[in-house]
């Protein structure tokens, strides 16, 4: 363990993770944690970090959305509304099918360029 208390809590996208990590590696030894969380992130990554800042604020627009759900979606890339509808599945406001249909259209922008 790096450090013994946490100074801040705020969701980033697995991209973001993937460069820290890689910038740590260049300087320090990854411990075996970092090394699993670096390969996870690695295989498992689907869009680069502008991508994902980008479409994080995008969906940060709709008025339902909250950072840790737009970190979520964009980590996942959710294709259809069943995956989305997962994501939300523990929340207490219920969100409308447009708003889901809207978050889907984002997200589907998205995996087009990086199919491209």
């Amino acid at each position: 363990m790096i450090g013994k208390k946490a100074l801040e809590n705020e969701p980033i996208p697995s991209a973001k993770v993937k460069q820290i990590l890689e910038e740590f590696s260049e300087k320090y030894e990854l411990g075996y944690e970092q090394n699993l969380t670096l390969d996870h992130v690695t295989k498992f990554n689907k869009i680069d970090l502008e991508d994902a800042e980008e479409l994080i604020e995008k969906l940060e627009e709709i008025s339902v959305i909250k950072r840790k759900h737009a970190v979520r979606i964009a980590d996942i890339m959710p294709e259809d509304l069943s995956d989305l509808r997962l994501l939300f599945a523990k929340e207490r406001v219920p969100i409308k099918k447009e708003d889901l249909e809207d978050i889907l259209n984002i997200v589907e922008d998205y995996r087009r360029e990086e199919e491209e």
